[in-house]
């Protein structure tokens, strides 16, 4: 079977895939300005920290931010904001969740009975909610939006790539030997789909001693600064392990963490997506 590369019109499937031929617009009472993927080739890189920082930061220099929660089948994005109540309708569109700071959120565990309900669907329907997500939500006016994507190259890292107006993608690794090929993946499918790179994170990276500062690699020193350098691409980050991190996303208090890595990252993003 051959890759897709987004263009329909020459494709030998074409009318039997899921495939929009054009982007799916905003709705009138959305305006939204950047749109920025998160992405990794595989699970447990703290995609999901890095969008829930990234949206923090953004929000904190004063931009109107938003997130949609495109992991479907793995929501976490409303355990890590401490958001519990459903999600509201005005009778045409859903009215997406906001958190402490302001941030507005959708997410599939704020639509189900409850939180650990498994999302036991085949990927078209996994797709399509990620379009209503864009299309069925008033999002208001937004300076940025990050979508948290499932990790690999899926179902809808696919859709999203092909239907929504995607600015650039954020790739997030970890410090593992498998580094290289973990970003290529996602990186190769955003060539294929056209979708500029923004730069790497790389999470994970270090843990630093409270007493002397010094800091250790318990994963060995990563490879994401040369990977990112192999292929013409920005290192936007490279994050510590800290127990304060994952306890604030236990407790849904993610905001209150500040880290100097995120802001700097946040940015270099800016200035990337002029």
């Amino acid at each position: 079977m051959s890759e897709c590369n987004g263009n329909c019109s020459s494709c030998g499937q074409k009318g039997g895939c899921d495939s929009p031929l054009k982007k799916l617009e905003q709705n009138k009472d959305s305006k939204i300005k950047k749109v920025i993927g998160i992405v990794s080739g595989k699970g447990g890189v703290g995609k999901s920290l890095t969008t829930a920082s990234l949206a923090s930061v953004f929000q904190s220099k004063g931009y109107k931010t938003a997130i949609i929660d495109g992991d479907i089948t793995g929501a976490s994005i409303p355990n890590m904001f401490g958001l519990e109540n459903g999600i509201a309708s005005d009778g045409e569109y859903m009215i997406p969740a906001i958190t402490k700071t302001g941030i507005k959120a959708i997410s599939i565990n704020l639509l189900l009975e409850t939180p650990d309900s498994p999302v036991v669907w085949r990927g078209s329907m996994l797709s399509n909610v990620l379009k209503q997500f864009w299309t069925d939500v008033k999002w208001g006016d937004i300076d940025y939006m990050f979508i948290d994507m499932p990790p690999g190259t899926g179902d809808i890292p696919l859709t999203a790539f092909q239907s929504l107006p995607i600015d650039g993608i954020v790739i997030v690794t970890s410090p593992q030997d498998l580094v290289s090929m973990i970003v290529k993946k996602a990186y190769n499918m955003a060539k294929i789909m056209n979708i500029p790179i923004i730069g790497i994170i790389e999470n994970m990276s270090y843990i630093e001693c409270s007493d002397c500062g010094k800091r250790i690699y318990p994963f060995g020193e990563g490879k994401a600064d040369l990977v990112a350098k192999e292929l013409g691409v920005k290192l936007l980050a490279k994050n510590p392990i800290k127990p304060t991190i994952a306890k604030a996303c236990d407790d849904g208090n993610i905001e209150d963490i500040s880290l100097q890595a995120y802001d700097n990252a946040a940015d270099m993003i800016i200035d990337i997506l002029k």
